[in-house]
């Protein structure tokens, strides 16, 4: 007799297409092949006397009958009863768990599909929280009153694609604006509502949760959108760590792969790795930072060609992977997967210390993915699931030239605005912090007024 458990499914005749599909999940998501049906109605000792197998486990979906009670006094194998008000789901874990106690390969399935069921929770809650019309709400009147931070209020002393610079009275620190200025090919597409404040708050969330590993150069957020930062000289490299095999830009492991690459940044990789899978380990792959354009290099490469001496290269690298492997961690915890990402360092102009800098695991610099469907979106050769933010690009795309045409057509406000849903559910799911939507609907005029006051109090 087979050592598999035999699971008997005892049902009133109108369950019969949900103990069906219970016995369909029990198959495919926990290998439970000996799944037996009868109806409640069905004699005792018939049930004792199976013929097939010997149940080593008799569940009873929906009310007791005088067969079931029964059962529950002469048979030796344990007996349960479930509500057929539970989805099939449900109905399929619970029994699993209780064959889980004979074996510890199901109770590994079982312990996983719980792990996926509670970060499939977190994503919904997540997207209904952000769907709702307060946020809806919010999001349109930032929208409709132009309410959103562009910077152009203010006088910085450098301006980037996102972000602003503006030097303060301490010659030490600067500030650093984080607007919602929407970049691609090398243009403004859009200002998204909160964009800005989602990926500064971010960032200063992962800034303070990995001030243990390596300090940094935040010092203090004034205002959602504004940080004070320590003066660096960053390192002209870029930390990036991968975790899968994906990307799609012409630098990323899956693309070098495809072409055959199998040493890439002085990882030796193997033969017949499919997209989007597990590495073997987490894999630092810098790349450098150059006019023209970034390339892949290795960490022998950046001391040879003097990019970095060895001496700062180990601690960059070693402070990059110590960083991504709690950022994964907790991005576990929070129902996502923690993909690859980027890092940079930079040395403090006065202490000389290194610091990590910049911005760190926010939507923009790191890619993540829902773990609760992943094996099976993998197993089915299927992109994973993510929150995509690229449907703004594969618009312009659609619509225009955007490298080429002198004027690009105005984004449709209802693209942008889920946009701008989209950003704030990472937030809310990376940090598990409600976002402060309320606080943030001054427009320019409250930037203008916090950059002014920390103007004077650098003065004073």
């Amino acid at each position: 007799m087979s050592s598999e458990p035999v699971i008997l499914l005892l049902i009133p005749h109108d369950l019969q297409t949900y103990a069906l599909a219970v016995g369909d999940i029990l198959l495919t998501r926990f290998g439970l092949r000996h799944v037996l049906i009868r109806s409640t109605q069905t004699p005792a000792d018939r049930l004792l006397l199976l013929p097939e197998h010997q149940p080593s486990l008799f569940v009873v979906l929906g009310p007791s009958t005088s067969s079931t009670s029964i059962l529950e006094t002469e048979s030796t194998a344990p007996i349960i009863t479930l509500s057929s008000a539970n989805d099939v789901a449900t109905t399929a874990l619970a029994i699993a768990k209780c064959c889980s106690l004979a074996s510890a390969v199901l109770r590994e399935t079982v312990q996983q599909v719980t792990l996926e069921n509670r970060q499939a929770r977190l994503v919904q809650d997540a997207q209904l929280r952000t769907s709702s019309p307060f946020y809806a709400n919010a999001m349109a009147t930032c929208y409709d009153q132009h309410l959103q931070i562009t910077g152009d209020s203010l006088q910085s002393t450098m301006r980037g694609k996102v972000r602003d610079r503006f030097e303060l009275p301490d010659k030490q620190l600067l500030a650093l604006v984080t607007t919602d200025r929407q970049s691609g090919f090398d243009r403004m597409l859009a200002k998204v509502p909160f964009k800005g404040a989602v990926l500064n708050l971010t960032s200063a969330f992962w800034f303070e949760q990995t001030r243990s590993i390596i300090p940094n150069h935040l010092v203090s957020v004034p205002h959602p959108y504004i940080s004070v930062c320590r003066k660096c000289k960053p390192f002209p490299i870029e930390f990036v760590v991968r975790s899968y095999m994906t990307g799609s830009t012409s630098t990323s492991i899956w693309s070098n792969y495809q072409n055959g690459v199998r040493n890439y940044c002085g990882h030796e990789l193997a033969d017949g790795m499919v997209k989007n899978q597990k590495l073997p380990t987490n894999l630092l792959t810098p790349t450098t930072k150059e006019e023209e354009h970034d390339r892949p290099i290795s960490m022998k490469e950046i001391v040879d060609e003097q990019w970095m001496t060895a001496e700062d290269l180990e601690v960059c690298a070693e402070a990059a992977l110590k960083v991504f492997a709690l950022g994964q961690k907790i991005a576990s915890e929070h129902g996502l997967i923690l993909v690859d990402t980027k890092y940079e360092f930079g040395r403090d102009e006065e202490t000389g210390e290194i610091l990590l800098i910049d911005e760190v695991h926010t939507p923009d610099s790191s890619r993540y993915w829902l773990a609760s469907t992943y094996q099976q979106k993998v197993a089915l050769g299927q992109e994973p699931d993510n929150i995509d933010k690229e449907f703004l690009r594969l618009w312009f795309r659609e619509n225009c030239d955007p490298y080429n045409d002198e004027v690009l057509p105005e984004a449709p406000r209802d693209l942008v605005l889920e946009l701008a849903r989209r950003y704030i559910t990472l937030y809310e799911m990376i940090t598990w912090k409600d976002f402060p939507l309320m606080e943030l609907l001054g427009g320019e005029s409250s930037l203008k007024e916090a950059m002014d006051s920390l103007l004077q109090e650098s003065q004073s």
